[in-house]
């Protein structure tokens, strides 16, 4: 029987945000605190920049994380590939292009932080991946696994780890989080199971309480004895 990390754990929680935005410091500070585990997925040339973005009809903060300061502030969870410059892949019909995209990514990512970088997550919103993508990125890189925006409502661990679906959008599905993790929490099981959330730290401030909540829903999943926390390569690989 597999475990988790040789731990005999069946049960594995793990995060991911995208994008690489200042308010991941916050949302560090706030895993760490809680023993959690997360892969962040960078855009390399698209580190330093400056933006505001307009989300339920107000502005916030998407200023990115500073090259040079992305080993420090990552440092104890993993950092991902998320594209050089965040473009829509399945629309990208030059094969080199998105290899470029995908490979070139990694190498500047992994000279950063000092480690290989052998994760991913797909880039965009609404199908923002597809089987011809997943294959070129399978067959001509090293990335050994790319997550989907596709919420499954299954915590068994799939086949396809090119077009890995998550569990629930974080904050934003604030319900959905909280009844899948009191349904995974209570879970008996004699096979791996897993709970993978994703979102982007940024749209923490769209909602005063939103921090709150997270919190709370952190407090509620952490530290328990049956459940190993480990970043995407650790739960996936």
């Amino acid at each position: 029987m597999a475990y988790f990390k040789d731990q005999k754990k069946l049960k594995a929680v793990t995060f991911s945000y995208d994008d690489g935005t200042t308010q991941d410091i916050r949302l560090i500070e706030l895993l760490n605190k809680y023993n959690l585990k997360c892969t962040f997925n960078l855009n390399s040339e698209l580190l330093g920049q400056r933006g505001i973005l307009i989300r339920e009809d107000q502005r916030v903060s998407h200023y990115k994380i500073f090259p040079e300061d992305v080993k420090y502030v990552y440092d104890g969870h993993e950092v991902a590939v998320h594209t050089l410059t965040h473009p829509h892949l399945p629309e990208i019909a030059d094969e080199k292009e998105i290899i470029r995209q995908v490979s070139k990514d990694r190498e500047n990512l992994s000279e950063l932080v000092g480690y290989d970088v052998y994760g991913m997550a797909y880039p965009g919103g609404g199908i923002n991946n597809d089987d011809r993508v997943a294959e070129i990125i399978k067959n001509n890189t090293e990335i050994r696994y790319c997550r989907t925006i596709t919420n499954t409502d299954s915590f068994d661990p799939q086949t396809n780890l090119y077009r890995f679906n998550p569990n629930v959008f974080h904050i934003m599905e604030y319900d959905r989080l909280m009844e899948m993790g009191k349904q995974f929490v209570d879970m008996k099981c004699d096979t791996p199971k897993i709970f993978y959330i994703w979102g982007h730290s940024f749209e923490m401030d769209l909602r005063p309480d939103n921090w709150i909540k997270l919190e709370e829903f952190f407090k509620f999943i952490s530290n328990r004895d049956d459940i190993f926390y480990g970043t995407n390569s650790e739960v996936l690989l």
